[in-house]
């Protein structure tokens, strides 16, 4: 049975800030009173205030940046246990337990196959830490180069593409499309991609990681697994505890894939990164 990784734990952390980002989000930073070793990209934290002005509940969110003794989430504005999170002040008090789940897998570089990051909306967050990471070779590997990377942005108009400055600042490819055509490319991720492979500023065979809207990652997956990628999803799951408890973030698995021998895995505690080999999102849904 799946369990929550060893080195989660839960405890308190302060707010430091509150910084609108975008039409409707905001980055939180906090510190918490036990400082956490450097974490891998794309795993998350259950964060819930702790004055009672919010759902008991706590709301997942991956971690966006580490600096230092403080973390930083970047968060959407979507009902009332976000809109309680963005009304934090400086010196307010919150629960924060993780790190939960996995990670992007190693991003070791490959010259000919590029690793192409799919951000839809709110699912830039995990990405920041992970183009910081695979630069520097994080847990050893070798560092990518900028132009082993590329980062390809999707949002319905551009006050949903949230820091996208801080990400063109990284220095690796980094490209938008947006629904209105208002930012970059006018569609989605996917034919932003075919555009730039038609263009040959990227080729056909790349290895993608992708986090957003369902969707967009059903989309992604077809794709994928179509084109014979190699695909890693983070998934923007709901969940309840965080832990593998409530049982309240099933996602199903490919039957012939290597988590086949259940019809579901727990996103909280298996994901939320999970390769394309393992899970088949649109299951159900047909092509």
């Amino acid at each position: 049975m799946p369990a929550p990784p060893t080195d989660a734990r839960t405890g308190l952390a302060t707010a430091i800030s509150v910084a609108a980002c975008g039409d409707d989000g905001f980055v939180l930073r906090v510190r918490p009173d036990a400082p956490y070793p450097p974490i891998r990209a794309s795993r998350f934290f259950m964060l819930r205030r702790e004055d009672g002005s919010m759902p008991l509940v706590p709301r997942p969110f991956s971690i966006y940046r580490q600096l230092g003794a403080e973390l930083e989430f970047l968060v959407k504005q979507m009902g009332v246990g976000t809109r309680a999170l963005g009304a934090l002040r400086p010196g307010d008090r919150l629960r924060v337990t993780g790190p939960l789940g996995n990670g992007w897998p190693a991003l070791e570089p490959r010259p000919d196959e590029p690793w192409v990051m799919l951000a839809g909306g709110i699912g830039s967050a995990p990405f920041y830490m992970g183009i910081e990471q695979a630069l520097s070779g994080m847990d050893g590997r070798p560092a990518c180069r900028p132009q082993d990377l590329a980062l390809l942005y999707g949002a319905a108009r551009k006050g949903l593409l949230y820091d996208i400055a801080a990400f063109r600042q990284l220095g690796v490819r980094t490209f938008t499309a947006t629904d209105d055509g208002s930012d970059g490319h006018r569609g989605n991720v996917l034919g932003l991609l075919e555009a730039l492979q038609q263009r040959g500023e990227l080729p056909r065979r790349v290895r993608l990681l992708a986090c957003g809207p369902e969707r967009m990652l059903e989309a992604v997956e077809r794709h994928a697994m179509a084109n014979g990628l190699e695909c890693w999803l983070s998934l923007e799951s709901l969940m309840g505890c965080g832990v593998g408890i409530c049982n309240g973030c099933p996602v199903p698995t490919r039957k012939d894939g290597p988590l086949g021998a259940w019809s579901n895995a727990k996103c909280c505690v298996e994901g939320p990164v999970f390769s394309c080999r393992e899970v088949e999102l649109a299951h159900g849904r047909g092509s």
